[in-house]
């Protein structure tokens, strides 16, 4: 493997670092052919094949064998919260059997015994559509929504359209703790419609045969354009009648990303946002009369929220009479509590800081479990609040084990599935029980995986902040070779996201590809990831949304500040030695950095990018930068090919044909521009792969593989 070729060093490691520094190279001194009569690029070319012979390897370890992924424990809570349900292979013969494990004592009893699965099928019936007494089942067939009787096997239809082109139906209420799409009396379904006749189609080529490929239309709603009109109704099963309920405003260009039956008799709950995400409101809906009531309402310049799907929406107390609500309003997120009688929310975390996401309210005890980390953006913690105000807010998480903590805290809040890891090591699971956080059982502790991975985490990443000019201080991190010498220089890899979806510096096990780039680090690089202003990072309202208007300018700039600070505060940087790569968002951010800095950056590597943002989605584009006709400037300033002209280093474009999020053509249009330029670049295409390029046999490998040939053969490796 790679990592012992490089502890012995010899000859490996002379030949990558003498053909690539151009030296010359140790025992090549004979003539191979009146093109090459020293014989250095024969030498070369050797020296590349055995890199990358190793480094095959070791993806394939990584990606196709998955001899570094993570274990995990599989699991749901009991209806009491006082035991793990699980399926294990029985000991006796073939099949699975449902087993129960209590927390507190650890015991172990099988629930459904011999039960053979099979493949497809779920061993229940999905949660959230049985109906309260059982006897009801709800299904979806042929675009349209169903309910069986489980005794009798006779089937109703809720809906009669969904088999039109663009017109579809889901049932709702059913994520989250308990969800379900049944009323508390078993007399109402809730459910939604979603209709995108007007919605243009664009064509998608068919896998098949080449000479006569099949084309397919799918709908894409694109920046500016029409999207999807939304619709949230209730059906009523004794009389299969639907009451679709009429929102204040309409339909039109909005989005109703979350919809619950509020506790309250039969009454919903929804969240309606505006197409920009600058609005949102919270309606309650009567079933049985359709009257909807505005409970709550906010906006912002910017956007209201860019927080992730497990904050979206309301956790209702007191049978439904009030409800927790997420919100940046004062500018951090916070957690409130929402009464109906018109009184200003409660503010129960108050302070400079944010709630990264919501684990479980305890009703019963009064307390609001939540995941934090004040004053430290790249890990998490548990905390809890009183839901009446009082008090402070209390760390569950112990002190002394920094990294990142995730919980799954069951009913009645006496236990938890613990995970904890780092960067450096893998997770581990365990059992604790609340509050006092005291580990109760080992789950899962990865020990294959310590013992595997060992050998490749002999320097420990280096995690720090970059403070550039404004006071805007990033965070940071960096992995060194294992041969590190801090008294020469080395070439430095960025990997950039920059936007806001992800932050790529995280203490956790796994975070911003980390088992590739140590393979990419012991080669001879400083790999650096940096998270700039506009990242999802608890750091507040105004550094998330500081990049409103254009996704692009601010990053670049950040970025750039960034490697030039570290260039001139470590010795050991190597500014003339510089490359980056990204996907997606990071794909679009590395066109960025090259076509708007080629002074800073040589190589540079872009993944599914999106060079024209104006031929992006709607959904999450005009988030942050709203529609072309409200921000022309905006999208001029976000869009690498505007700037494509700058190019003067050496660029690589990977995307995949068959991309339903970046299309194919966006960047298809960048090629001709950079070649109407006559700028030199490289271009890869997978052929009908999508955005995660993970379709077809080896193509995960063949990437990863493509982007360190590229690296090694336009940055020199090593130290000088």
């Amino acid at each position: 493997m790679i990592e012992k070729e490089i502890r012995q060093g010899g000859m490996f490691l002379a030949f990558l670092l003498a053909g690539f520094l151009g030296c010359p190279v140790p025992g090549a001194a004979q003539g191979r052919g009146p093109g090459d009569p020293s014989g250095w690029f024969e030498a070369r070319r050797k020296a590349l094949s055995k890199v990358l012979d190793k480094a095959e390897v070791y993806l394939k370890d990584l990606y196709e064998k998955r001899r570094f992924r993570a274990g995990s424990y599989a699991f749901w809570w009991s209806r009491d919260g006082e035991g793990l349900l699980r399926w294990e292979s029985s000991t006796k013969g073939k099949g699975r059997v449902l087993v129960r494990y209590e927390c507190a004592s650890g015991k172990r009893s099988v629930v459904l015994p011999g039960k053979r699965l099979v493949p497809g099928k779920r061993p229940f019936p999905t949660r959230g559509r049985l109906s309260p007494d059982g006897r009801r089942m709800l299904s979806k067939k042929g675009g349209n929504l169903y309910f069986e009787d489980r005794k009798t096997g006779a089937s109703k239809a809720l809906t009669a359209d969904g088999a039109d082109d663009g017109v579809d139906y889901r049932f709702l209420g059913m994520g989250g703790q308990g969800g379900s799409a049944w009323s508390g009396d078993g007399r109402y379904v809730l459910l939604g419609r979603t209709d995108s006749r007007a919605v243009p189609k664009r064509a998608v080529l068919v896998p098949g045969d080449p000479s006569y490929p099949k084309v397919r239309y799918i709908r894409f709603a694109r920046v500016g354009g029409p999207i999807p009109k939304v619709r949230v109704g209730v059906a009523d099963v004794e009389t299969g009648k639907t009451r679709w309920f009429s929102l204040p405003g309409g339909e039109e260009d909005c989005y109703i990303p979350w919809v619950r039956w509020s506790g309250k008799g039969d009454e919903v709950v929804l969240e309606r946002r505006s197409r920009g995400r600058d609005r949102r409101e919270f309606f309650l809906a009567d079933a049985r009369s359709g009257r909807v009531t505005l409970l709550y309402k906010e906006s912002d310049p910017a956007w209201i929220d860019s927080s992730r799907r497990e904050n979206l929406g309301l956790e209702r107390l007191q049978g439904g009479r009030a409800f927790l609500l997420l919100s940046e309003k004062d500018g951090w997120r916070h957690a409130y509590i929402l009464r109906r009688d018109g009184s200003p929310p409660l503010l129960l975390t108050p302070g400079a800081w944010d709630i990264v996401e919501r684990v479980r309210v305890d009703e019963a005890g009064g307390w609001f479990y939540f995941i934090a980390s004040p004053g430290d953006a790249i890990r998490r913690y548990l905390y809890r609040v009183r839901l009446d105000g009082s008090g402070k807010t209390e760390r569950i998480t112990p002190p002394g084990r920094p990294g990142t903590h995730t919980y799954d805290i069951g009913p009645g809040c006496r236990w938890a599935v613990h995970t904890y890891s780092t960067y450096d090591t893998p997770p581990v699971i365990d059992l604790v029980s609340l509050p006092d956080h005291k580990r109760v059982r080992v789950l899962e502790d990865n020990h294959v995986l310590r013992k595997r991975i060992g050998p490749w985490i002999v320097r420990p990443t280096e995690f720090f902040k970059i403070p550039i000019e404004g006071g805007v201080v990033m965070d940071a991190m960096m992995l060194k070779p294992r041969d590190f010498d801090p008294t020469k220089k080395y070439p430095v890899l960025v990997y950039v996201y920059g936007e806001p979806h992800l932050q790529t510096v995280l203490d956790a096990w796994g975070a911003g590809q980390a088992l590739f780039h140590r393979m990419i680090a012991d080669l001879g690089y400083l790999v650096v990831s940096m998270d700039n202003r506009g990242t999802p990072g608890p750091k507040g309202a105004a550094w998330r949304r500081a990049v409103f208007g254009s996704l692009g300018p601010l990053s670049t700039k950040e970025q750039a500040q960034g490697l030039e600070k570290l260039g001139k505060t470590r010795s050991y940087v190597d500014l003339s030695r510089t490359a980056v790569w990204g996907w997606s968002g990071g794909g679009s951010n590395t066109l960025n950095a090259m076509f708007r800095r080629p002074d800073l950056y040589r190589v540079g590597i872009a993944v599914a990018s999106k060079a024209r943002p104006r031929l992006y989605n709607a959904w999450f584009q005009e988030i942050y930068m709203r529609t072309p006709k409200e921000n022309p400037r905006g999208y001029a300033r976000s869009a690498p090919i505007n700037f494509a002209k700058g190019l003067k280093g050496d660029l690589l474009i990977i995307h995949g044909t068959g991309e339903t999020n970046t299309h194919v053509q966006i960047t298809e249009s960048l090629v001709d521009r950079l070649i109407a330029l006559g700028k030199r670049f490289d271009y890869m295409s997978y052929p009908n792969r999508n955005h995660g390029l993970s379709e077809g046999r080896g193509t995960p490998v063949h990437v990863r593989l493509l982007i360190t040939r590229y690296l090694l053969e336009h940055l020199p490796a090593g130290p000088r």
